[in-house]
C-alpha cells in the first residue's frame, strides 16, 4: 500500500508542477476532478438507493468551473445565480415526476454535490486568476497535501488513539497532530509564494491544517453513509477522485476569501 501510496503521489507531483505552469493543463486537470469528483459523489448516493438529478447535477456541476475559466461574469453574485436557477430547475424536473417519494432528499443531495465539489474545487480557480496567483495556488496546495501527508506518517507510525473512530476508525490524534505540524512548516516554506511574517505563517498553517482535516473526515463521514471504503479505485493507494480532493474542497474557497480580505 505504501508504494502504490508513494508512486501515485509522485506521479501527480509532477502533474500538479506542470498545472501550475501551464494554465491549459491546469484547466483541463481541474475539469477532469470535477467531473471525476461529482460523478463518484453521484454514484455513492445512486448506491443507497435515493433518485437524485444524476445527469444535471453533472451538466451545472461542470458548467461553473466553465464559467470561472472564461471569466464570465453576467452578475456580481453570478455563481449564486448558478446555484438559485440549478435549485428551481431541480423542482420543476422533480414537478415532472409521478413519484414524490424522497422527494427533498433528491433535490438536496443533488445540489449539495454541485456546491460541495463544483463550487468548492473552483475557488482554486479563483486563487490561480489573482495577482501572484501561481504562487498563492502552489502555496494552497502545498499546505493542505503536507497535512494529508504528515497525518498519514506520523498516524501509522505513532498512531495509538483513535480521533473518530465511528467515522474513520484509523485515523489517530497522533496522525491528526502529525497533518498540523506538516501544514505549518509547509506554511513557513510557502514564504516565498506568500511573503507573510512568521507568525502569520504559522497562523495560517495551523488554520488550512485544520481546514484539511476537517474536509477529510467530511468526506470519510459521506464514505461511512454510503458504506464504503474509497470513493473509488482510479488512483492506486489513494483511492479515487474524491479521496485525492477532499482536504482542497475545503482549504480552497476558505484561502481564497482569506486571501481577497487582506488585499483589501
Amino acid at each position: 500500500m505504501f508504494r502504490q501510496r508513494f508512486f501515485s503521489a509522485v506521479i501527480w507531483f509532477f502533474i500538479i508542477v506542470l498545472a501550475l505552469r501551464y494554465e491549459l493543463i491546469f484547466a483541463l486537470c481541474l475539469m477532469a476532478l470535477i467531473i471525476g469528483g461529482c460523478l463518484e459523489f453521484f454514484n455513492l448516493i445512486e448506491k443507497k438507493g435515493i433518485y437524485i438529478y444524476k445527469y444535471f447535477g453533472m451538466s451545472i456541476g461542470i458548467a461553473i468551473p466553465l464559467s470561472v475559466l472564461f471569466r464570465f461574469e453576467l452578475t456580481k453574485g453570478w455563481e449564486l445565480l448558478f446555484i438559485v436557477l440549478a435549485l428551481l430547475a431541480l423542482f420543476v424536473l422533480q414537478l415532472k415526476r409521478q413519484d414524490n417519494s424522497q422527494a427533498i432528499i433528491g433535490i438536496s443531495t443533488t445540489l449539495f454535490g454541485i456546491i460541495y465539489i463544483s463550487w468548492f474545487f473552483s475557488f482554486l480557480i479563483k486563487i490561480r486568476y489573482l495577482p501572484g496567483g501561481q504562487g498563492y495556488l502552489a502555496a494552497v496546495i502545498l499546505m493542505t497535501k503536507s497535512s494529508d501527508i504528515g497525518a498519514y506518517l506520523i498516524g501509522s507510525r505513532f498512531g495509538r488513539h483513535r480521533l473518530i473512530p465511528r467515522i474513520s476508525p484509523k485515523k489517530t490524534i497522533e496522525g491528526s497532530i502529525g497533518g498540523l505540524l506538516f501544514c505549518m512548516l509547509a506554511a513557513l516554506l510557502s514564504r516565498p509564494f506568500l511573503g507573510f511574517s512568521y507568525g502569520h505563517l504559522c497562523f495560517l498553517g495551523l488554520a488550512i491544517g485544520l481546514l484539511s482535516e476537517l474536509g477529510d473526515l467530511s468526506e470519510s463521514l459521506i464514505k461511512r453513509d454510503c458504506q464504503v471504503k474509497d470513493s473509488g479505485f482510479l488512483f492506486p493507494g489513494l483511492g479515487g477522485v474524491l479521496d485525492l480532493i477532499d482536504s482542497l474542497l475545503f482549504t480552497a474557497p476558505v484561502f481564497y476569501f482569506y486571501l481577497s480580505s487582506i488585499r483589501g
